[in-house]
Protein backbone atom coordinates (compact mmCIF):
# COMPACT_ATOMS: atom_id res chain seq x y z
CA UNK A 1 0.00 0.00 0.00
CA UNK A 2 1.00 3.59 -0.10
CA UNK A 3 2.48 5.53 2.40
CA UNK A 4 2.67 9.10 3.75
CA UNK A 5 4.56 11.01 5.77
CA UNK A 6 3.62 14.08 7.32
CA UNK A 7 6.18 16.24 9.03
CA UNK A 8 5.25 19.06 10.95
CA UNK A 9 7.51 21.83 10.90
CA UNK A 10 7.70 25.71 12.16
CA UNK A 11 11.18 27.91 11.62
CA UNK A 12 13.63 24.95 12.69
CA UNK A 13 15.52 23.87 9.81
CA UNK A 14 18.16 22.26 11.22
CA UNK A 15 15.96 19.85 12.90
CA UNK A 16 14.02 19.33 9.97
CA UNK A 17 16.82 18.54 7.49
CA UNK A 18 17.77 16.07 10.23
CA UNK A 19 14.47 14.57 10.15
CA UNK A 20 14.56 14.75 6.48
CA UNK A 21 17.50 12.44 6.17
CA UNK A 22 16.43 10.00 8.93
CA UNK A 23 13.51 9.26 6.45
CA UNK A 24 15.56 8.95 3.65
CA UNK A 25 17.50 5.96 5.49
CA UNK A 26 14.34 4.04 6.13
CA UNK A 27 15.16 0.29 5.07
CA UNK A 28 10.98 0.46 4.07
CA UNK A 29 10.88 3.93 2.22
CA UNK A 30 7.61 5.73 2.54
CA UNK A 31 5.73 6.30 -1.17
CA UNK A 32 6.11 10.73 -0.38
CA UNK A 33 6.56 12.72 2.44
CA UNK A 34 4.86 16.28 3.19
CA UNK A 35 6.17 18.82 5.25
CA UNK A 36 3.24 20.09 6.86
CA UNK A 37 4.50 23.90 7.49
CA UNK A 38 2.65 26.29 10.03
CA UNK A 39 4.04 29.67 8.67
CA UNK A 40 7.90 29.26 8.51
CA UNK A 41 9.87 31.62 6.73
CA UNK A 42 11.40 31.66 3.05
CA UNK A 43 14.49 29.76 4.64
CA UNK A 44 12.29 26.45 5.28
CA UNK A 45 11.24 26.81 1.89
CA UNK A 46 14.76 27.23 0.36
CA UNK A 47 15.88 23.78 2.63
CA UNK A 48 13.10 21.79 1.37
CA UNK A 49 13.88 22.65 -2.32
CA UNK A 50 17.41 21.53 -2.05
CA UNK A 51 16.90 18.71 -0.58
CA UNK A 52 14.59 17.54 -2.93
CA UNK A 53 16.74 17.40 -5.72
CA UNK A 54 18.18 14.37 -4.58
CA UNK A 55 15.75 12.80 -2.23
CA UNK A 56 14.88 9.10 -2.81
CA UNK A 57 10.84 9.53 -2.94
CA UNK A 58 8.41 12.31 -3.22
CA UNK A 59 8.59 15.04 -1.75
CA UNK A 60 5.99 17.84 -0.68
CA UNK A 61 5.86 21.20 0.90
CA UNK A 62 2.46 22.39 2.44
CA UNK A 63 2.76 25.97 3.74
CA UNK A 64 0.06 28.48 5.42
CA UNK A 65 0.67 31.67 6.59
CA UNK A 66 1.81 32.32 9.96
CA UNK A 67 -1.46 33.44 11.93
CA UNK A 68 -0.60 31.81 14.86
CA UNK A 69 -0.26 27.98 16.62
CA UNK A 70 -2.61 26.47 13.92
CA UNK A 71 -1.30 22.92 14.07
CA UNK A 72 -4.65 21.29 13.19
CA UNK A 73 -4.95 23.48 9.96
CA UNK A 74 -1.41 22.64 8.71
CA UNK A 75 -1.74 19.00 9.13
CA UNK A 76 -5.37 18.97 7.23
CA UNK A 77 -3.61 20.70 4.65
CA UNK A 78 -0.88 17.91 4.13
CA UNK A 79 -3.87 15.76 4.87
CA UNK A 80 -5.87 16.73 1.37
CA UNK A 81 -2.33 17.17 -0.56
CA UNK A 82 -1.90 13.79 0.20
CA UNK A 83 -1.90 10.24 -1.89
CA UNK A 84 -1.45 7.51 0.35
CA UNK A 85 -3.71 4.92 1.89
CA UNK A 86 -2.13 4.94 5.57
CA UNK A 87 -0.57 8.18 7.23
CA UNK A 88 2.36 8.40 9.25
CA UNK A 89 2.47 11.90 11.32
CA UNK A 90 5.21 13.00 12.81
CA UNK A 91 6.39 16.42 14.10
CA UNK A 92 9.45 18.04 13.04
CA UNK A 93 11.93 17.38 15.84
CA UNK A 94 11.71 13.16 15.87
CA UNK A 95 14.24 11.48 14.08
CA UNK A 96 13.81 8.39 13.18
CA UNK A 97 15.14 4.93 13.36
CA UNK A 98 15.75 3.53 10.29
CA UNK A 99 12.85 0.23 10.64
CA UNK A 100 10.29 3.38 11.63
CA UNK A 101 8.14 2.80 8.62
CA UNK A 102 8.57 -0.69 8.78
CA UNK A 103 7.60 -1.15 11.90
CA UNK A 104 4.47 1.31 11.74
CA UNK A 105 3.39 -1.17 8.64
CA UNK A 106 3.48 -3.75 10.79
CA UNK A 107 1.21 -2.69 13.44
CA UNK A 108 -1.26 -1.37 11.16
CA UNK A 109 -4.50 -2.77 11.07
CA UNK A 110 -8.00 -2.28 9.44
CA UNK A 111 -10.20 -0.37 12.27
CA UNK A 112 -7.46 0.76 14.38
CA UNK A 113 -5.31 3.92 15.10
CA UNK A 114 -1.22 3.39 16.21
CA UNK A 115 -0.16 5.34 18.55
CA UNK A 116 3.78 5.47 19.34
CA UNK A 117 6.22 6.82 21.21
CA UNK A 118 9.62 8.40 21.40
CA UNK A 119 12.69 9.07 23.45
CA UNK A 120 13.05 12.23 25.23
CA UNK A 121 16.30 14.31 24.76
CA UNK A 122 17.15 16.42 27.98
CA UNK A 123 18.35 19.92 27.78
CA UNK A 124 21.91 18.81 28.93
CA UNK A 125 21.88 16.20 25.35
CA UNK A 126 24.59 17.19 22.91
CA UNK A 127 21.93 17.62 19.80
CA UNK A 128 24.77 17.68 17.44
CA UNK A 129 24.58 14.15 17.34
CA UNK A 130 21.04 13.83 15.80
CA UNK A 131 21.12 17.47 14.25
CA UNK A 132 24.31 16.09 12.14
CA UNK A 133 25.96 13.33 12.92
CA UNK A 134 22.68 11.11 13.28
CA UNK A 135 23.89 8.79 15.90
CA UNK A 136 22.02 6.01 17.07
CA UNK A 137 20.49 6.48 20.67
CA UNK A 138 20.76 3.35 22.59
CA UNK A 139 20.13 2.30 26.61
CA UNK A 140 22.93 4.19 27.98
CA UNK A 141 22.75 7.16 26.08
CA UNK A 142 23.71 10.33 28.03
CA UNK A 143 21.59 12.93 28.48
CA UNK A 144 18.26 10.86 27.57
CA UNK A 145 14.78 10.10 28.71
CA UNK A 146 12.45 7.41 28.94
CA UNK A 147 15.26 4.89 27.83
CA UNK A 148 12.95 2.38 27.43
CA UNK A 149 11.56 3.51 24.13
CA UNK A 150 15.50 2.88 22.88
CA UNK A 151 14.59 -0.77 22.58
CA UNK A 152 13.53 -2.54 20.16
CA UNK A 153 12.40 -5.53 20.54
CA UNK A 154 9.76 -7.02 17.36
CA UNK A 155 8.43 -9.93 19.38
CA UNK A 156 7.85 -8.06 22.30
CA UNK A 157 6.27 -5.53 20.36
CA UNK A 158 3.83 -7.83 18.38
CA UNK A 159 2.37 -8.76 21.81
CA UNK A 160 2.18 -5.63 23.14
CA UNK A 161 0.55 -4.20 20.11
CA UNK A 162 -1.98 -7.11 20.69
CA UNK A 163 -2.60 -6.54 24.57
CA UNK A 164 -3.20 -2.93 24.03
CA UNK A 165 -6.16 -2.78 21.39
CA UNK A 166 -8.55 -1.32 22.95
CA UNK A 167 -9.79 2.68 24.14
CA UNK A 168 -7.19 4.00 26.35
CA UNK A 169 -7.10 7.68 26.32
CA UNK A 170 -4.10 8.15 27.93
CA UNK A 171 -0.64 8.75 26.67
CA UNK A 172 -1.96 9.98 23.19
CA UNK A 173 1.23 11.70 21.49
CA UNK A 174 0.55 13.52 17.74
CA UNK A 175 4.23 13.45 17.02
CA UNK A 176 4.22 9.81 16.32
CA UNK A 177 0.75 8.31 15.16
CA UNK A 178 -0.62 6.11 12.43
CA UNK A 179 -3.80 6.71 10.39
CA UNK A 180 -5.81 5.06 7.83
CA UNK A 181 -6.70 7.87 5.17
CA UNK A 182 -10.16 6.63 4.48
CA UNK A 183 -10.51 7.06 8.55
CA UNK A 184 -9.16 10.36 8.54
CA UNK A 185 -11.50 11.50 6.37
CA UNK A 186 -14.42 10.08 8.18
CA UNK A 187 -13.15 12.42 11.05
CA UNK A 188 -13.23 15.20 9.20
CA UNK A 189 -9.35 15.53 10.00
CA UNK A 190 -8.39 18.02 13.03
CA UNK A 191 -10.44 20.19 14.74
CA UNK A 192 -9.15 23.89 13.15
CA UNK A 193 -10.89 25.22 16.73
CA UNK A 194 -7.66 24.09 18.34
CA UNK A 195 -6.02 27.44 17.83
CA UNK A 196 -3.17 27.14 20.18
CA UNK A 197 -0.80 24.32 21.99
CA UNK A 198 -2.76 21.56 22.70
CA UNK A 199 -5.58 19.24 22.88
CA UNK A 200 -6.34 18.86 19.32
CA UNK A 201 -4.64 14.86 19.58
CA UNK A 202 -6.87 13.96 22.43
CA UNK A 203 -9.59 15.32 20.76
CA UNK A 204 -9.25 13.11 17.38
CA UNK A 205 -8.67 10.38 19.31
CA UNK A 206 -11.75 10.59 21.52
CA UNK A 207 -13.43 11.40 17.93
CA UNK A 208 -12.02 8.28 16.62
CA UNK A 209 -13.30 6.32 19.59
CA UNK A 210 -16.62 7.48 19.24
CA UNK A 211 -16.28 6.65 15.58
CA UNK A 212 -15.87 2.84 16.57
CA UNK A 213 -12.34 2.81 16.18
CA UNK A 214 -9.95 1.71 18.18
CA UNK A 215 -6.09 2.22 18.89
CA UNK A 216 -2.93 -0.18 18.96
CA UNK A 217 0.30 1.10 21.17
CA UNK A 218 3.24 0.78 19.39
CA UNK A 219 5.98 0.33 21.88
CA UNK A 220 9.72 -0.96 21.64
CA UNK A 221 9.07 -0.54 17.57
CA UNK A 222 8.08 2.15 16.06
CA UNK A 223 11.61 3.89 17.40
CA UNK A 224 12.33 7.86 17.30
CA UNK A 225 14.34 10.49 19.29
CA UNK A 226 12.57 13.79 20.26
CA UNK A 227 14.95 16.70 19.59
CA UNK A 228 15.15 18.73 22.86
CA UNK A 229 13.08 22.31 22.80
CA UNK A 230 11.29 24.85 24.93
CA UNK A 231 8.11 23.51 25.22
CA UNK A 232 4.93 25.94 24.25
CA UNK A 233 2.48 24.45 26.45
CA UNK A 234 0.33 26.97 28.16
CA UNK A 235 0.19 27.23 31.90
CA UNK A 236 -3.46 26.90 34.25
CA UNK A 237 -6.69 25.98 31.99
CA UNK A 238 -6.07 25.40 28.21
CA UNK A 239 -8.40 27.47 26.62
CA UNK A 240 -8.67 24.34 23.78
CA UNK A 241 -10.55 22.64 26.09
CA UNK A 242 -14.12 24.32 25.75
CA UNK A 243 -13.55 22.93 21.86
CA UNK A 244 -12.54 19.17 23.18
CA UNK A 245 -15.37 19.48 25.75
CA UNK A 246 -17.87 20.71 23.24
CA UNK A 247 -17.72 18.36 20.80
CA UNK A 248 -17.78 15.64 23.86
CA UNK A 249 -20.57 17.11 24.93
CA UNK A 250 -22.18 17.10 21.51
CA UNK A 251 -20.63 13.30 20.97
CA UNK A 252 -19.25 14.37 17.88
CA UNK A 253 -17.14 12.63 15.20
CA UNK A 254 -16.42 14.21 12.08
CA UNK A 255 -15.94 17.83 13.24
CA UNK A 256 -17.23 20.86 11.61
CA UNK A 257 -14.20 22.67 10.51
CA UNK A 258 -11.36 20.46 9.47
CA UNK A 259 -9.96 18.28 6.42
CA UNK A 260 -13.29 19.05 4.18
CA UNK A 261 -12.47 22.51 3.82
CA UNK A 262 -9.51 21.34 1.70
CA UNK A 263 -10.01 17.88 -0.15
CA UNK A 264 -11.37 19.54 -3.34
CA UNK A 265 -8.95 22.41 -3.52
CA UNK A 266 -6.11 20.14 -2.61
CA UNK A 267 -6.43 17.06 -4.24
CA UNK A 268 -3.44 14.72 -5.04
CA UNK A 269 -1.47 15.74 -7.30
CA UNK A 270 1.99 14.53 -9.01
CA UNK A 271 3.15 18.17 -9.99
CA UNK A 272 3.72 19.03 -6.12
CA UNK A 273 6.55 16.67 -5.97
CA UNK A 274 9.30 19.10 -5.50
CA UNK A 275 11.61 16.71 -7.88
CA UNK A 276 9.94 17.78 -10.52
CA UNK A 277 10.03 21.26 -10.21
Amino acid sequence: MKVSIIVTTYNWESALESVLESIALQTRLPDEVIVADDGSTIATKNLIQQIAKNYPVSLKHSWQEDDGFRLSRSRNLAIAMSQGEYIIIIDGDMVLDTQFVADHLRAAKTGFMVQGSRILTLPSFDAKKLLHENKKLHFFSRGIDRRRHTLRMPKIANLLLKLSEGKKRDGVKGCNQGWWRTDLIALNGFDERFIGWGREDDDILARAFRLGLKRRDLRFSGLAAHIYHHERQPEGINPNDRWLNDNSERNVTACELGLDQHLERLQPNPLTDLRIA
